[in-house]
C-alpha cells in the first residue's frame, strides 16, 4: 500500500484518479481548493478511512503531514471557461504550485507526476502530434494562461530532474471526457451533450472542420497509473488517437441522445486548436497503455451522467485539473 497525494484530486480527472487509487487499496490525501473542484466528487465506497481531503491552494502552500510515495500535480482549472476566468490563478498553479510539489515530492523521495496537456501543442502544425513535436503556441493570446502554465511546469519538472536527481513523470494529456464533466464546463462533449438533452441548439465554432481525439476518463487514468508506476520520465502522449470532426461529434451526439436540436455555427474562438490527435507509440511501448473504450460507449456512459446531474437540476461548474 502507498500513500498518494493527488493536488487537484476534487476535479474531474483527479477524483477519477483518486478512486482507482483507492480500489488498488492506496490511501489519498486528495488537496484542493475546491475552486473548480467539487467535495461531492470524493464519494467513493472505498475511500472510508483512506482517503484524506486537505483543502488548499497548492500555489500558496501544500500543508501536507506523514510519509508520502508519490505526488500527483493534477492542480488548475481546466476548462476554457474557467482559466480565462482565473488567469492569474491558473498560471500560479502552474509555476508556484508545481514548485511547491516537487519540494513535497522531493523531501520524501517520492515520485512526481505531472499532469500536463496536449494544449501545450498549441495549433500544431505536425500531425499526429509527437511528443518530440516543440509546438506552435501564442505565448501573449487569452488561452496563453494555460498553455504556458503547463509548459512552463514540464520545464521545471525537468530542471529538478536533471539537476536534483528528481523522480519525475510528466503526462500530456488529450481531450478527456466522461462522468463528473458538469453542465456549465465548456468542453466540446459537455456543451453538445447538456444542448442536446435541453433541446438548445448544438454550437458548433468555425465551420465544425476542426478535430479533437477524445479519451474516456477510465482509459484516461489508466494510463496515468501506467505512467506513475513506470520508470518513464516522458513526456509522454495519453490520449485517444480516434480523431473525429466537432460537426462529426455533434451528428454523433445528437443521435446517441435522440435529440432534434438544431446545429448552430458560431466564430471561431481565437487560438483555437484546428487539429489535435496523439501519436502514442510511447505510451504502447513504455507502458503497455492503449484506450480500450470506444467513443459511442463513452458517450452512452457520460449521457447517462448528465441525464442524472439535470435531473438533479446540478450546474455547477467542475475542473480542478488538466482536462487536456
Amino acid at each position: 500500500m502507498s500513500r498518494v497525494v493527488v493536488a487537484g484530486g476534487a476535479g474531474f480527472v483527479g477524483s477519477h484518479l483518486c478512486d482507482a487509487l483507492l480500489a488498488r487499496g492506496d490511501q489519498v490525501v486528495c488537496v484542493d481548493d475546491l475552486s473548480t473542484g467539487r467535495r461531492e466528487n470524493l464519494t467513493a465506497p472505498s475511500a472510508e478511512g483512506q482517503l484524506e481531503l486537505v483543502v488548499a491552494d497548492v500555489s500558496r502552500e501544500v500543508p501536507v503531514e506523514g510519509p508520502i510515495d508519490a505526488v500527483c500535480h493534477l492542480a488548475s482549472p481546466a476548462s476554457p471557461p474557467a482559466y480565462l476566468r482565473h488567469p492569474l490563478e491558473t498560471l500560479a498553479a502552474g509555476s508556484e504550485g508545481t514548485r511547491r510539489l516537487l519540494e513535497l515530492a522531493a523531501a520524501h523521495r517520492a515520485r512526481f507526476l505531472l499532469a500536463s496537456t496536449s494544449e501545450i501543442y498549441g495549433d500544431p502544425v505536425v500531425h499526429p502530434q509527437q511528443e518530440s513535436y516543440r509546438g506552435n503556441v501564442d505565448p501573449t493570446g487569452p488561452r496563453s494562461v494555460y498553455d504556458e502554465a503547463k509548459r512552463f511546469a514540464e520545464s521545471l519538472t525537468m530542471a529538478w530532474r536533471r539537476t536534483r536527481a528528481a523522480d519525475t513523470a510528466i503526462a500530456r494529456i488529450f481531450n478527456t471526457y466522461g462522468p463528473r464533466l458538469s453542465a456549465g464546463d465548456g468542453r466540446v462533449v459537455s456543451n453538445f451533450v447538456v444542448q442536446a438533452m435541453t433541446g438548445e441548439p448544438l454550437t458548433v465554432y468555425g465551420d465544425g472542420s476542426q478535430t479533437r481525439s477524445l479519451c474516456y476518463v477510465d482509459d484516461q487514468v489508466r494510463g496515468l497509473l501506467a505512467l506513475l508506476d513506470s520508470d518513464e520520465a516522458g513526456p509522454v502522449n495519453i490520449g485517444n488517437p480516434d480523431e473525429r470532426t466537432v460537426l462529426e461529434l455533434a451528428g454523433t451526439v445528437r443521435k446517441l441522445t435522440g435529440s432534434q436540436s438544431p446545429i448552430v455555427f458560431e466564430p471561431l474562438p481565437t487560438d483555437d486548436p484546428t487539429r489535435r490527435c496523439p501519436d502514442i507509440t510511447l505510451a504502447r511501448r513504455a507502458l503497455g497503455w492503449k484506450p480500450e473504450v470506444g467513443l459511442e460507449d463513452g458517450l452512452r456512459r457520460t449521457i447517462d451522467h448528465f441525464a442524472a446531474l439535470l435531473g438533479a437540476g446540478a450546474g455547477a461548474e467542475d475542473g480542478g485539473e488538466c482536462g487536456g
